[in-house]
């Protein structure tokens, strides 16, 4: 008995010296970890990295060592190995207010500089995310300052880059195309799966990412990385995670966040679960009265009732919940290669589709109900990424992913007993392989593969909501079922000079797309026809160069880019706007876009730096919504009125340009200043505006850090945009536009005060808050259907363990 207590003794005291050696290096303002973080003693004798724990063993260095820590994006520090211990074994770590050389891995799927890079790309991290305290992805993409977000409803977001939006551009979470089939032209809410709440970071293309990415990203590239699962530093299991709670007044959001870290050094599993609940929507007091809620309808019974709002300000129905869980497990098979397991999920209520909810004919509610349900998302990804040198590899990473994704559309007219319910439902393979090869003299070749496979299966069925009896009606998509694949290979190549500041980039792809959808029941629209069967093909590339001597960069980029059509322009049925009504079109075919953008940035002693970038498109045989002809007729009955026909068809062309430019300037070593300013314009071949066109917005920050506490006061601002600069299509939607003085639709300008702050109390509690909208102004952003929040008081407590 004596000899097992020794052991056990013995045991206890050996772990506690051996966990007494292992240093965390912390963020001081979030008290995050560090990882990658590069620690030395002054004679560079012994070296460490920190792990994703933001640990390394101090143990190798001598009693009475200095110790460097250099990271990237920190500020240097040195500190003695004694006063290590003194402060328990914890570093902390001051982040530089503005990094000018971040590392990104959405360009070609591998780490780059961005200094290297020819294109626009912009970072929002894990930081960032936290002190801003978004309530959605979408959220957190708008207060980036440099992408506009439109939104049809509280429960939604559409992201707006460089004159494109929905699938023009391409949303990839961890390293998995998200944009499907059924992805649609107008605007798109989905990035919603996202989590915001797990996202470790988010990179942002500008501009054609086809030459990687495939077809849909002409405007940009949407790239979110979620945590990923952190080994231990050695073979002892280790368990960590995170509790969030917040709070946000404007519309009584309240948001729970729960994650769990189990790992030692071979395996890891991490646990995320979020939900949030968002009641009805306040808006500001201070603004244009076009906006307020004075009515709505009241359903009692199954009897429809219009009631006088009692507070004008909130915007009956907007309010859902949504709740997301991802699983993610990781192995270390050996040194240089591991196997990843993921699950996503991601599902919502009843979200109000809240613009359709204030469209009027005849001054009268056009519906009484119009809402998303189901609406869900469900993703299982397997993947394995090897680094270990080869002949043909230095890199290799391989994504093999399946998506189960429904959406479900419910409506129902003003003082009508039938519900529509139509539902479609999504499943997806897919494939990807990347491959990263060093070759010599500064040179690197990328290439790889992706294959997507959609089925949709499209269903319909009208509801009496007082009887509970149900009849047959058209579907959204053809009822036949729809089957595409996309697939394609891609080349690129980089070098660098070796005794010169410059990096030359190129690349090429070769994709394919085939759509084959077939209908059953034509007699609700009387098709001519019964099956789309489609087969295209596009060969695409991108060169660029970057001069770097300095602290100058010059880039310049070509680039071209390709979208094929997809099932939701070839073949859907749907009422676009009052009156209007969009039909297949069986002979649609692929659009190009052809890019050029030239950046100029200079710094000066790393404090400030400012920088502008311009571009030009040109998008050729454009997919445009317009006037068409069904069976020889001009209009027809659809959901019971009388709609004039339109769909999707290719137009002679459209153009695209802008300029955006940045200022960053530290002003001391504690406060910093920052502007984001973004201007764009666009037309068709026949000169009208273009709808995805964004106004003059931009953002403008000051931003102040001391020890553990973190400020930032900022301005959001956006420009007018007049009746004669909307589209057509935007023109006939009377109901979410404010009137100018001739009595037509417009977008009145606006700006907003906003202030955020966090405090770590030490490592394990940080508090965050903020007030937005301070000045309670009332505005709706353009396109949007929704009143933006008034002022939102924002709070969150962060516990770590």
């Amino acid at each position: 008995m004596k000899k097992l207590i020794n052991i056990v003794v013995a045991f206890l005291i050996s772990t506690t010296v051996s966990r007494s050696q292992v240093v965390t290096v912390l963020d001081k303002q979030t008290a995050n970890p560090v990882p990658d973080v590069f620690i030395f003693n002054k004679d560079k004798t012994v070296t460490s990295v920190t792990n994703e724990f933001g640990e390394f063993d101090i143990s190798p260095y001598k009693k009475g060592d200095t110790l460097f820590f250099q990271h990237s994006s920190y500020n240097l520090l040195k500190l003695p190995e004694e006063k290590i211990i003194e402060n328990n074994y914890t570093v902390y770590l001051d982040e530089k207010l503005f990094n000018l050389n971040e590392v990104v891995v959405s360009a070609k799927r591998w780490e780059e500089n961005t200094t290297e890079l020819p294109n626009e790309i912009t970072v929002i991290d894990k930081k960032e995310i936290i002190l801003q305290n978004p309530a959605t992805s979408a959220d957190m993409i708008q207060q980036s300052g440099q992408v506009f977000v439109q939104k049809s409803q509280l429960g939604g977001g559409s992201p707006m880059i460089r004159g494109f939006a929905a699938n023009r551009i391409l949303f990839v979470l961890d390293g998995v195309r998200m944009n499907n089939a059924i992805y649609r032209s107008g605007n798109l809410q989905n990035v919603l799966q996202a989590d915001v709440n797990s996202i470790e970071s988010t990179e942002i293309i500008f501009g054609p990412g086809t030459n990687i990415y495939g077809s849909d990203a002409l405007g940009g590239v949407i790239d979110i990385h979620l945590k990923k699962p952190v080994f231990n530093i050695d073979s002892s299991w280790k368990t960590s995670g995170k509790v969030y709670a917040g709070l946000a007044s404007a519309a009584w959001q309240k948001t729970g966040h729960f994650r769990l870290n189990t790992a030692n050094d071979k395996l890891a599993f991490l646990t995320m679960v979020s939900f949030s609940d968002f009641d009805d929507l306040r808006m500001g007091s201070h603004g244009n009265d076009f906006y307020l809620r004075k009515e709505y309808v009241k359903t009692l019974n199954g009897n429809d009732t219009v009631v006088t709002n009692d507070n004008p300000l909130i915007q009956h129905f907007s309010g859902y919940s949504q709740t997301n869980v991802t699983q993610k497990t990781g192995y270390k098979i050996n040194d240089y290669s591991r196997l990843n397991l993921n699950f996503y999920y991601s599902v919502t209520s009843g979200v109000p589709r809240y613009d359709r909810l204030l469209q009027k004919k005849r001054n009268k509610f056009k519906y009484a109900e119009w809402y998303y349900k189901p609406q869900s998302w469900m993703m299982l990804t397997a993947g394995y990424t090897e680094r270990k040198k080869r002949w043909f590899s230095d890199n290799i990473k391989t994504v093999f992913a399946y998506q189960n994704v429904k959406e479900g559309r419910n409506d129902r007219k003003l003082k009508k007993n039938w519900l529509r319910k139509r539902k479609e439902t999504v499943n997806i393979l897919s494939s990807n392989v990347d491959i990263d090869k060093n070759l010599k003299r500064k040179q690197n070749l990328y290439y790889g593969l992706e294959l997507v496979y959609n089925n949709v299966k499209s269903e319909a069925v009208k509801e009496n909501i007082k009887t509970g009896d149900k009849k047959a009606t058209a579907t959204r998509y053809p009822d036949g079922g729809t089957n595409t694949l996309n697939g394609g290979v891609y080349v690129s190549y980089k070098k660098s000079g070796e005794n010169v500041p410059l990096t030359f980039q190129a690349g090429t792809r070769l994709s394919y797309s085939y759509l084959d959808a077939k209908f059953v029941d034509t007699s609700w629209y009387h098709l001519p026809y019964t099956e789309i069967l489609m087969n295209n093909t596009a060969l695409t590339g991108s060169a660029g160069i970057s001069y770097y001597p300095g602290n100058w960069k010059l880039s310049l980029n070509l680039s071209s880019g390709y979208r094929a059509p997809n099932l939701d322009d070839v073949a859907k049925i749907f009422d676009s706007e009052p009156g209007n009504v969009v039909v297949p079109n069986e002979n649609l075919s692929p659009e190009y876009l052809y890019n050029s953008e030239i950046s100029v940035s200079k710094s000066f002693r790393n404090r400030f730096m400012i920088k502008a970038t311009a571009f030009y498109s040109y998008l050729d045989n454009a997919m445009v919504r317009g006037d068409f002809l069904l069976n020889g007729k001009d209009s027809i009955m659809y959901d019971g009125e009388m709609s004039k026909v339109e769909a999707v068809v290719n137009t002679g062309y459209a153009k695209i340009y802008g300029v955006n430019g940045t200022v960053y300037a530290q002003i001391t070593g504690n406060l910093g200043f920052e502007t984001y300013l973004n201007y764009i314009k666009g037309h068709d071949n026949n000169f009208n505006p273009l709808r995805h066109v964004s106004p003059f917005f931009g953002k403008t920050e000051i931003i102040y850090e001391h020890n553990k506490l973190q400020l930032a006061v900022n301005c959001y601002f956006n420009g007018e945009v007049s009746y004669d600069d909307l589209a057509p299509s935007e023109r006939k939607k009377t109901h979410i536009y404010a009137k100018d003085e001739n009595g037509n639709p417009y977008a009145p300008a606006w700006w907003t005060l906003n202030f955020n702050g966090s405090y770590a109390f030490n490592k394990n509690f940080l508090l965050t808050f903020g007030v937005e909208n301070i000045l309670d102004k009332r505005y709706r952003p353009y396109s949007s259907g929704i009143t933006a929040p008034g002022i939102n008081f924002i709070t969150a407590l962060h516990v770590s363990f």
